[in-house]
């Protein structure tokens, strides 16, 4: 969300659209003569019909004693194959054209689950991440005018890799995501950050990063779902995104003018699109503030997913 985050710049009345944020898958055989099919008695008559019914349910058919035609194929196209030939081929690996890829967050050259790159981020992005950083939330929207977001926490091993904590489901601005953010476009910036600062309303959860807690982290009214916003602000980490890092996050000092907006935080979710901040349930929201470690110099990269892989 974004805007002043002091009690009376928060409340809404029911005819307000929005909250006010915090500042925003053997060769064939030859068709040779084959024998004649012996006469079968009429008891087992039955028993064959409901034989070929089953198989051809199967997806299969006989052709010849030994040998079946694989689904898809015409009589007149068809090639026999003998069953060993059949269960070879179902062992034998697909062609390098019909192999489905696996998606990008489970690839690895590794069986311990870590990844040379962050899944997602293009070189762009990538090359905004201090060497120093071994913690990165990555808020990946749905698309650029979307308002919901997936939220993971990636972790630097020594060796450089990374590993992907639990993925978050949230929220961010109401009218999606911008690379030129202005004060109350209802856009969430996107863009690398650092994380320094949280606080909240309710008591410190057991946070490493500077903590301020503030009967000022309120607001009331309902969002643009009409859901209630009471709650919201409980708990916050600030993004540094037009902020002065190391000072709470109710600070409304804008480096680079009000005009870009500001007071862009990660908060406690109320179930609907926020101003400009990026939303996660609120227990998702302690566990992240439990976790983030200056010592990490934690960052977020966030935006659409479309961008954020440039």
């Amino acid at each position: 969300m974004s805007g002043s985050h002091r009690a009376s710049a928060h409340r809404r009345s029911a005819a307000v659209p929005g909250p006010r944020s915090s500042a925003e898958g053997t060769a064939p055989r030859g068709r040779g003569h084959r024998r004649k099919a012996k006469k079968r008695r009429t008891g087992k008559a039955l028993m064959g019909g409901t034989a070929m019914l089953l198989a051809a349910a199967a997806g299969w058919f006989t052709v010849g004693q030994g040998r079946v035609q694989l689904p898809g194929l015409t009589s007149a196209g068809a090639q026999d194959r003998t069953e060993a030939d059949v269960q070879r081929a179902d062992l034998a690996p697909l062609p390098a054209d019909a192999r489905t890829e696996a998606p990008v967050a489970d690839r690895s050259d590794r069986n311990d689950g870590t990844v040379a790159v962050v899944p997602g981020l293009g070189p762009s992005f990538l090359a905004k991440i201090p060497a120093e950083t071994t913690q990165l939330v990555v808020a990946s929207g749905k698309d650029k005018d979307s308002s919901d977001t997936t939220v993971t926490l990636w972790t630097r091993t020594p060796d450089g890799r990374w590993r992907a904590g639990q993925a978050w489901a949230g929220h961010n601005g109401y009218k999606g995501w911008t690379q030129t953010k202005k004060s109350g476009d209802l856009h969430s910036p996107v863009g690398v950050f650092a994380l320094t600062d949280a606080g909240g309303r309710k008591a410190d959860p057991g946070s490493k990063l500077p903590y301020d807690r503030d009967s000022h982290f309120v607001v009331g009214g309902t969002g643009f779902n009409g859901e209630q916003l009471a709650g919201s602000f409980d708990y916050v980490v600030a993004i540094n995104y037009n902020r002065v890092a190391g000072r709470s996050p109710l600070d409304t000092t804008y480096p680079e003018g009000a005009a870009k907006g500001g007071g862009v935080w990660l908060h406690v979710d109320h179930g609907g699109p926020t101003h400009a901040c990026v939303s996660l349930p609120e227990a998702d929201m302690i566990e992240l503030i439990r976790t983030l470690d200056p010592a990490a110099h934690p960052m977020i990269a966030m935006g659409d997913a479309a961008t954020l892989a440039t």
